[in-house]
């Protein structure tokens, strides 16, 4: 690492103008401008950390953030023009001028620029990271915000109980992947679907689904879905929306529960599908629920509790599908919009990372080697 102090370059990955339709790599591009490796003394830097940015997080709700669309929570605001765009990452501290953060320090957070170096005036919305025995990548995911999606989203908005019968789109993604563990630990009967016969095979196979499928090769999806679940469906777990969604309302059981986690079929199109089937959430008396996993980040520890013996005894996995360089961040976070990943898509920034964490910054954990 650089010494205390010098001006380095800071690669960072900045959005062009404001995007329509599917999102293209020339939407952004990469720009280097210098830095100084050490916090400045005027009022400025009060309260603020610099951070090396190690590993940064694709997620579908960015693509919100990179149109200019009227929001009322200031989380999914449209990006900065000419600025580097913002997610989650992971990130090691250069430099501190919070009381509750020294150098070293290894952190994750939603407030981390696209960019080698970021500078985070609101340090107190970071988490610093304690447990290293596991891949510091995956703090981006299991870990991190997908992780507690999947926990809170399962066990607090569907309300599971052991037996039910499961549904999760978008199955092989970074909470889905998950959400399907998680049900399965229940004693739940799961079933999931994806876009190609590799994910299909990844949720039986790696995840422990009961049965997948891929809905590119469903015509009828309401007819798929009373295939797999010819009872009906008690929780559907939802990530993607549209076409989807509808199918889904026709195979509800009474009283069944459908957490709203996304809809990534709809982020694209300029014109939103309309849903048909609404009147089946009255007379089968469904619950549907959106929700936003800010609202629980309170509860982290509650969350790392449950979940890290699982990971130390190898009874919950995660697929990541890591990508190599901040250059190729575009390529990656677009990828996303096609279903190009498979597991979740993190961006690494860098190898270089400071004892006594260097050996997880050069640790691969990537879906081709699973």
């Amino acid at each position: 690492m650089a010494s205390s102090g010098e001006e380095v370059s800071n690669k960072q990955v900045i959005l062009k103008g404001y995007v329509t339709g599917f999102p293209k790599e020339s939407d952004m591009y990469v720009k280097t401008s210098p830095i100084k490796l050490k916090l400045s003394d005027d009022e400025s830097s009060n309260n603020a950390v610099l951070v090396k940015n190690l590993y940064l997080s694709c997620d579908p709700y960015m693509r919100g953030r990179m149109a200019n669309r009227p929001v009322d929570d200031p989380d999914f605001s449209p990006f900065t023009l000419d600025s580097p765009i913002v997610g989650h990452g992971v990130s090691e501290i250069v430099d501190s001028r919070h009381p509750g953060f020294k150098k070293g320090d290894l952190v994750w957070g939603r407030k981390m620029g696209w960019e080698e170096y970021s500078l985070i005036k609101e340090p107190e919305k970071l988490f610093r990271i304690h447990n290293t025995d596991v891949p510091l990548s995956y703090y981006t995911g299991i870990l991190g915000m997908p992780g507690m999606t999947a926990y809170f989203g399962f066990y607090q908005v569907c309300s599971p109980k052991k037996g039910e019968r499961v549904y999760i789109s978008a199955a092989s993604g970074a909470v889905g992947q998950l959400v399907g563990q998680f049900a399965k630990l229940m004693g739940c009967y799961v079933v999931g679907s994806a876009g190609s016969k590799e994910k299909v095979e990844l949720l039986k196979s790696k995840f422990g689904f009961d049965d997948a499928f891929d809905y590119k090769e469903e015509h009828d999806l309401v007819a798929a879905l009373k295939r797999y679940f010819p009872e009906g469906i008690d929780i559907y777990f939802e990530n993607v929306g549209g076409k989807m969604l509808d199918a889904v309302l026709l195979n509800m059981r009474f009283h069944g529960r459908i957490a709203a986690c996304g809809m990534i079929s709809q982020y694209n199109l300029q014109q939103p599908e309309g849903v048909q089937n609404l009147t089946t959430v009255v007379f089968k008396r469904i619950r549907l629920e959106g929700f936003i996993i800010f609202d629980y980040f309170d509860q982290y520890p509650k969350f790392l509790d449950f979940v890290l013996p699982y990971i130390r005894e190898g009874k919950i996995v995660y697929v990541e599908d890591i990508t190599e360089g901040l250059e190729h961040g575009p390529s990656a976070l677009v990828g996303l919009f096609s279903g190009r990943n498979v597991g979740k898509q993190v961006v690494k920034v860098t190898n270089e990372c400071s004892p006594p964490f260097s050996m997880f910054c050069q640790s691969e954990y990537n879906i081709r080697d699973v």
